[in-house]
């Protein structure tokens, strides 16, 4: 998903840009505090959920992923058992729970294709801990997502996201972005 070159920017310091920026910065919050049953709460019915995986190109970013393959392609179904899997003895990934924090900036926000929808960019940075270890990953991302009013509030319908590493130096990515 991209931006339309032809699509209207809403400028900072607006009503409905500070609804966007006050809605990425409940969904980090509630995110770093392993809230997940509210982030839930945050996403539509059909949602899609978007990583797809990010290759080294000659002299060009353009066409750096592969349409094919993704690190994750999720609906609501799928991000829902995600989320019931942190509950269980077997989310082996999260045992120890990842300590993180997102850092979301540069938010840029669009007229969405629909009437009722935003489109909206961002840069996201990871910090993730875990155990007692020395060791940390620092993710780095820019995410475009598709919000929906839903009447005074704004829902997440898909989020792409494009990290800016072709290969993870994560053990394992059980975290959302």
């Amino acid at each position: 998903m991209s931006v339309p070159t032809t699509a209207r920017r809403i400028r900072y310091g607006s009503a409905t840009y500070d609804l966007v920026v006050e809605f990425l910065y409940t969904e980090a919050e509630l995110l770093d505090e392993r809230r997940h049953e509210e982030w839930l709460a945050l996403l539509t019915g059909d949602v899609r959920y978007v990583m797809p995986v990010r290759v080294t190109t000659a002299h060009t970013l353009e066409g750096s992923t592969l349409p094919s393959m993704a690190h994750f392609d999720e609906d609501r179904y799928s991000l829902e058992k995600r989320v019931a899997r942190f509950a269980t003895e077997h989310a082996w990934a999260e045992d120890p729970p990842s300590r993180t924090r997102r850092y979301v900036t540069n938010v840029r926000c669009y007229e969405g294709p629909g009437d009722d929808e935003l489109t909206v960019k961002s840069n996201l940075l990871l910090f993730r801990s875990r155990g007692d270890l020395y060791e940390h990953d620092l993710l780095s991302a820019v995410r475009t997502d598709l919000l929906r009013r839903d009447g005074d509030e704004l829902r997440l319908a898909r989020r792409d996201i494009l990290i800016d590493e072709s290969v993870l130096r994560t053990q394992n990515l059980a975290v959302f972005l």
